[in-house]
């Protein structure tokens, strides 16, 4: 069988743009070129792959399971190739970051900015996405570095390390009763208006574990996604919320916010440098981490 990548790319292309003449502009191939491997595919494996639906290009079930494979061939394809580029070589290539809300905005700006001007060759594309989803995408190889705020977790498939605690912290404002009060409870805490994580958020699946630990519902609460729609929301001064301390640095050093331990902290939290097992690390790759 001549599984070849072009064919591959095919399948890729035809799922997302369902049109034989858009793939073939994009692979800079003439239209029957690209009927004759869609043909040929189908014939090599015996079995039909591509349905016309309404003009349209349409996997069977027999080409979305292709499509799972050819998926992941084409990362590890493009990825070996940056990789060979890359090698022992720091004036040009590429790196994908993909970071969880809290390190991208208040961790990596910095980190970034020192890299890019020592390395002025290197393009470098951040995404901005909840933990969970950095995994996946780490998993698939669409990113080659993913740095997030999670629970300690164990993976057959990613590398984790540590690049420190990430706490999390009550937060209030300076005119909320809970400032001052010296004895601060869980129960007092959980009868006063809350403010929410969004449900993907690492810090929102601490929150709900804190609650149902203590068996404990909120009378009331808003839910933004929004982090700086939290904390601006808590400054109004009627709402509290658990954040990650570094997260709100800045506004509790004006004075805006005040921070307070959470009574049985909700759990463990660091802030992870993570990579895929089956990814070699380049010399580009481990120049960056030493940043970090």
């Amino acid at each position: 069988m001549n599984l070849s990548l072009l064919k591959l790319h095919i399948v890729e292309l035809l799922n997302k743009h369902h049109k034989i003449t858009t793939v073939a502009e994009l692979l800079g191939l003439k239209q029957p070129t690209v009927t004759f491997h869609m043909k040929n595919l189908e014939r090599e494996f015996g079995v039909k792959l591509f349905d016309t639906r309404m003009g349209k290009i349409i996997l069977t079930d027999a080409g979305n399971a292709l499509l799972h494979y050819a998926t992941k061939i084409n990362a590890l394809a493009a990825e070996a190739e940056r990789v060979v580029r890359e090698f022992d070589t720091l004036q040009r290539g590429s790196i994908r970051i993909g970071a969880s809300y809290v390190p991208a905005t208040y961790l990596l700006p910095a980190v970034l900015h020192r890299f890019a001007r020592e390395h002025p060759g290197i393009h470098i594309a951040l995404s901005v996405k909840t933990a969970p989803v950095i995994k996946d995408m780490l998993a698939r190889h669409e990113i080659d570095l993913g740095i997030i705020s999670a629970e300690p977790f164990q993976s057959p498939t990613l590398l984790s390390e540590s690049l420190g605690e990430d706490e999390l912290v009550l937060i209030c404002s300076p005119t909320h009763p809970l400032a001052s009060e010296t004895d601060l409870t869980s129960e007092r805490i959980a009868s006063s208006s809350f403010v929410l994580h969004g449900k993907d958020s690492s810090t929102r699946h601490a929150t709900d574990k804190w609650l149902e630990r203590g068996r404990r519902r909120l009378p009331s609460y808003l839910e933004l996604d929004s982090l700086e729609a939290i904390k601006q929301a808590v400054m109004l001064g009627e709402h509290i919320s658990f954040v990650s301390r570094i997260a709100v640095q800045s506004e509790v050093e004006r004075g805006l916010l005040v921070v307070r331990p959470i009574p049985g902290q909700p759990v463990e939290r660091h802030i992870y440098m993570v990579s895929n097992r089956d990814r070699h690390r380049s010399a580009l790759i481990h120049r960056f981490t030493e940043y970090l």
